[in-house]
């Protein structure tokens, strides 16, 4: 936990910034680095009856760590994102209940 599921990123790209994120997310939430998860999603983006490559929207599930760190969590996945040239990213946070979520049938 944190897992974070990037669509509309290129996989050399998040090969590229992948390490770096998770450096210094890791380091924001004091979290170790076994924990976090990176999917890339592939995904078809339609606008207006035509084929669009989108923008990078990242999806990240966790526990609640209250809003400042949220927010600061957010820019430094915009930045490792944005330095590839993205005018747009969107990172959408997805709060995860401990009672909900199991790990090999145990919930925290």
């Amino acid at each position: 936990m944190p897992i974070l599921t990037l669509r509309a990123v290129k996989q050399e790209e998040a090969l590229k910034f992948s390490k770096e994120l998770i450096d210094e997310l890791e380091a924001l939430l004091s979290c170790p680095r076994d924990y976090f998860t990176i999917e890339l999603r592939n995904s078809t983006f339609i606008k207006d009856g035509q084929l669009s490559n989108g923008y990078p929207i990242v999806d990240v599930a966790w526990f609640d760590r209250g809003q400042e760190l949220q927010d600061k969590a957010a820019e430094i996945i915009t930045k490792h994102i944005k330095g590839f040239g993205y005018e747009t990213v969107d990172v959408i946070f997805h709060k995860l209940i401990e009672e909900a979520y199991y790990e090999n049938g145990k919930h925290f």
